[in-house]
């Protein structure tokens, strides 16, 4: 794996949390309802809990193409997301204007934030992000090799990565891994990817430190997919979460399938979860409110 030099950003906050008090407040409220889909935002968490987003912010631009990122930052800070898990991100490409986007998302919302890039494309590069309220103390892209490689239209390819990024939080080191799998109508090269992620996860948690991973899967609730990551011990966040309605994000106008996920750890708990975003993206958002 390839370390790559990590960018900080002044932190608007640190959360004064406890893993105990904040399982403590998780309890409470689960034994309230509370679980059952309620709003992030509508109160402060609980100490130590974390409000987690992941998006496919789709080059910074809505479902028609028009540049957006103002409203991906403005999401941001209006739900208060302490790490967003970010996908289809660019950097410095002709589409978007030479932005630099994860530079700038930083600098509207004050996060501290990693990049991997996955693509050289237009003249600049392409791939994932990951936003913190927390200071990033490393951060690496790993290949999601396929075999045999993958070719599109016109012959190109569209490398996978992910992005492990670690977080120092009050409550510790939290390892981040963020993801964007392959978009084909078949689960036959995700499934190598995703054997992957499994892989990486498997080593994190070995760590003995907290983990979560999130991302664009492309993949139904019900696939082969979704599935190796249950069967590795990670849990599906919204599930875990009970979550009000279906969960779906995709297409973000009239939502009729979940592709995009967070998973935790099974000693994690779990809040609130909500979708978001209905205009901002061509995807729609899912937050939701954990305790890694």
């Amino acid at each position: 794996m390839t370390t790559t030099p990590t960018t900080h950003r002044p932190l608007a906050h640190r959360l004064p949390a406890r893993r105990a008090a904040a399982l403590a407040g998780l309890a409470v409220l689960s034994a309230l309802g509370a679980c059952a889909g309620a709003r992030p935002d509508e109160a402060p968490a609980p100490r130590g809990a974390l409000r987690v987003l992941v998006y496919n912010i789709h080059a910074g631009k809505d479902a028609a193409g028009a540049d957006n990122l103002a409203r991906v930052a403005q999401l941001v800070r209006d739900r208060r997301v302490d790490v967003a898990l970010l996908q289809e991100v660019d950097h410095g490409t002709r589409r978007s204007g030479g932005v630099n986007q994860p530079d700038e998302l930083a600098r509207r919302t004050g996060l501290n934030f990693a990049f991997g890039r996955t693509l050289d494309y237009q003249g600049g590069g392409y791939g994932i992000a990951v936003l913190s309220r927390f200071p990033v103390r490393g951060h690496t892209l790993v290949p999601l090799p396929i075999d045999p490689p993958q070719e599109r239209a016109g012959g190109s390819r569209e490398p996978r990565g992910a992005l492990i990024a670690t977080l120092e939080t009050p409550s510790g080191p939290l390892h981040v891994l963020n993801t964007h799998l392959d978009a084909s109508g078949s689960d036959t090269v995700r499934l190598q990817e995703a054997a992957r992620v499994v892989a990486l996860l498997d080593s994190l948690r070995r760590t003995g430190a907290a983990t979560i991973a999130g991302g664009d899967f492309n993949a139904l609730p019900s696939s082969a997919v979704i599935g190796l990551l249950a069967e590795s011990g990670m849990r599906d966040g919204w599930l875990a979460c009970g979550g009000a309605g279906d969960g779906h994000t995709f297409p973000a106008a009239a939502p009729v399938k979940r592709i995009d996920y967070l998973f935790l750890a099974p000693e994690a708990g779990c809040l609130a979860a909500e979708v978001v975003g209905a205009e901002v993206s061509d995807h729609r958002g899912v937050l939701l409110t954990i305790v890694p």
